[in-house]
């Protein structure tokens, strides 16, 4: 009886300790020190898909989102259609010289650096090929080296700016000049496009591109009200 009791006065000693321990055990284990908290993922900037309309010059009619712009260039600007064959999308078929389309958001600019990046949905004919292009705060025009040319169907892909290879763009003319930049600082973009860099060869396969809907992914940096307005380098 008495070593019953010894043994019960014991484990009775022992049951805070394994409590505590076992109380322990069940908290989350700190944060080493040191550790980097984990990166928040990008923020959607816009998303455009057309009104759907039949094919007629594009206009700011057509854009659906209210907060964005709609910036048309190029000698052949006034040719770039909205059209609903299949979906609402943008059609460069008609445009005989080259043009280029963007899109502007009305209060931000918006950090294109580190894992900013673009979706679209784009199909081609012909020999073309859809680049981006961007138009930096200071009015610098720019037209990335990542193209998409599908003419098959319309094709669904995504791409980070920070991963391009840019060169900069006349915008009036719609054409490249200079020599590939060996830096670009995309931490303030005005307006975000896209173009081909060549004329539409009109209805049939000869060749045009097609952009149903854009999304941009970035951080977004707000207008400075009183700030001037940047004339486009050419």
């Amino acid at each position: 009886m008495k070593r019953t009791t010894r043994i019960l006065s014991a484990l009775s000693c022992l049951l805070p300790f394994c409590m505590a321990v076992s109380a322990f055990a069940q908290q989350p284990a700190p944060a080493a020190r040191g550790a980097r908290p984990a990166p928040q993922p990008i923020p959607l900037f816009f998303r455009e898909n057309w009104k759907d309309t039949p094919g007629v010059p594009a206009a700011q009619t057509f854009v659906s989102n209210a907060d964005l712009e709609l910036k048309l260039y190029g000698p052949a600007k006034s040719e770039i259609e909205v059209t609903n064959e299949g979906l609402p999308h943008i059609w460069t078929g008609a445009c005989s010289q080259t043009c280029a389309l963007a899109l502007k958001h009305k209060e931000s600019y918006v950090d294109l650096t580190g894992k900013a990046k673009m979706r679209w949905l784009t199909k081609t004919s012909g020999f073309h090929e859809i680049r981006p292009i961007v138009k930096l705060a200071d009015g610098t025009w720019l037209v990335g080296d990542h193209v998409d040319a599908d003419p098959f169907d319309f094709n669904e892909s995504e791409f980070y700016f920070s991963q391009m290879r840019w060169l900069k763009l006349d915008i009036d003319k719609v054409v490249t000049k200079g020599t590939i930049l060996d830096k670009v600082d995309l931490g303030k973009v005005d307006e975000i496009g896209f173009t081909d860099l060549m004329p539409g060869s009109g209805h049939g396969t000869g060749g045009y591109s097609d952009v149903a809907w854009i999304e941009v992914y970035g951080k977004p940096v707000k207008r400075d009200a009183a700030e001037p307005q940047a004339k486009a380098t050419k």
